[in-house]
């Protein structure tokens, strides 16, 4: 039986669903199956790496937006197989699952994955409006170009305001995002935890949408149900 390490939360979930026995490490960071029991390996963005190798794995799966090149780097120098993903619009997400579950963990392609792109097929977006999207303050930064959540809340009908920003995930003053011309604020609760009391009041009149971060960054498991989650929840924006 393989042996598999996750340094991604998205692919802790979408392993630990589809083949919990495989799973033999994972970050701090990986809260989803709730009842994940295994050997916690440090953050994504520190991981433990001889604790990595010690563990033996056949198999570390990462991402190359989550996780920093040079631990990467160190894990392959010990000798262990590295499987990086790539994921920026639904389709990748939906191709690199399959690489990273068939190819990298030897499984048979999962029924939830075909769900997933089932779900998002043929979606009718429902919404037609322009948004700014912040994932953190002090300092606000926001979603910018080429960015998964951008896609998905695109195939939504909510336009990024700073789609077509240089930065993927650009520093705007607050001022600024207020005068973007925007109309609606998308804030969902992961990176930063953004709720009612945290974050609208910034954008005062503006309807604010609170989304799930996990259906709108996560890319596996997730995705069967996150259009009617964020769907509902974009529906749901009310004027603070």
């Amino acid at each position: 039986m393989r042996r598999v390490v996750s340094l991604v939360p998205s692919l802790t979930e979408a392993v630990a669903v589809t083949a919990p026995e495989l799973l033999a490490g994972a970050t701090d960071w990986c809260t989803h199956p709730a009842d994940l029991d295994v050997v916690r390996i440090g953050g994504t963005k520190n991981p433990d790496v001889p604790a990595i190798v010690a563990l033996a794995p056949d198999l570390v799966i990462a991402n190359e937006e989550e996780n920093r090149p040079q631990d990467l780097a160190a894990l392959r120098a010990a000798g262990v197989r590295v499987l990086v993903t790539d994921i920026r619009t639904l389709p990748q997400a939906l191709t690199e699952l399959e690489r990273v579950l068939v190819d990298g963990c030897g499984l048979a392609r999962p029924g939830w994955l075909d769900a997933a792109g089932a779900a998002w097929h043929g979606l009718a977006a429902g919404l037609d409006v322009t948004a700014v999207v912040p994932i953190w303050r002090r300092p606000w930064m926001v979603l910018g170009r080429d960015t998964f959540a951008g896609d998905l809340l695109a195939r939504l009908g909510v336009r990024n305001a700073y789609a077509g920003h240089a930065e993927r995930y650009p520093r705007i003053p607050v001022e600024e995002l207020r005068a973007a011309g925007a109309g609606l604020v998308v804030l969902p609760d992961e990176p930063y935890v953004f709720t009612a009391e945290d974050g609208p009041e910034s954008f005062p009149g503006l309807p604010a949408a609170l989304l799930s971060g996990r259906h709108l960054t996560w890319y596996g498991p997730s995705l069967v149900e996150a259009p009617a989650v964020l769907g509902a929840a974009l529906r749901a924006a009310r004027t603070y």
